[in-house]
């Protein structure tokens, strides 16, 4: 019984992050550019490889989830930011070209990854390290993501998500 308490603070939070995810995922669905889920899938939008030709990061997707995770930590949402997706592109086409992560920009939360082919399993990477979980959590209220695949590179696949206000 105690092993059970003890789980329970962290049932609910993982819970409510995984209803939101598959709640967001089937509702986009039906949009413009989303593609088409079945019950607890991901949508495509999260689940693209960014490695394949033709792919386009869906960041109003990619926004959705993160607002979906500030959401189980009592967060308010992140608007999604052209500006901020500049910013973000030219940081990760710097860090293709070059394989050195590239500096946070002044007033600006950051949070870089490197390898994983879809933004679901960036998220997720993010999501897990304390770290960039707690970037994630920044107080901020505008967002901006990208991503840039160079096949010639170490990773292949570099993301970069920018938090600001």
């Amino acid at each position: 019984m105690t092993f059970l308490r003890a789980l329970k603070p962290a049932i609910l939070p993982l819970a409510t992050l995984l209803a939101a995810a598959t709640l967001a995922a089937c509702s986009m669905g039906g949009m413009a550019g989303g593609g088409s889920t079945t019950a607890g899938a991901l949508s495509q939008g999260l689940s693209a490889r960014m490695d394949q030709p033709g792919a386009t990061l869906n960041r109003a997707e990619a926004i959705g989830l993160i607002n979906a995770y500030r959401a189980t930590n009592g967060l308010p949402a992140l608007v999604s930011d052209t500006a901020l997706d500049g910013t973000a592109q030219a940081l990760a086409n710097q860090y293709a070209q070059t394989g050195t992560p590239p500096g946070s920009p002044q007033g600006l939360t950051m949070k870089l990854s490197a390898g994983y082919a879809t933004f679901a399993e960036t998220f997720s990477g993010w999501r897990n390290s304390p770290a960039d979980a707690a970037g994630l959590r920044a107080n901020a209220t505008k967002a901006g993501v990208a991503v840039m695949f160079n096949p010639s590179s170490s990773y292949g696949i570099y993301w970069v998500l920018v938090l600001g206000n």
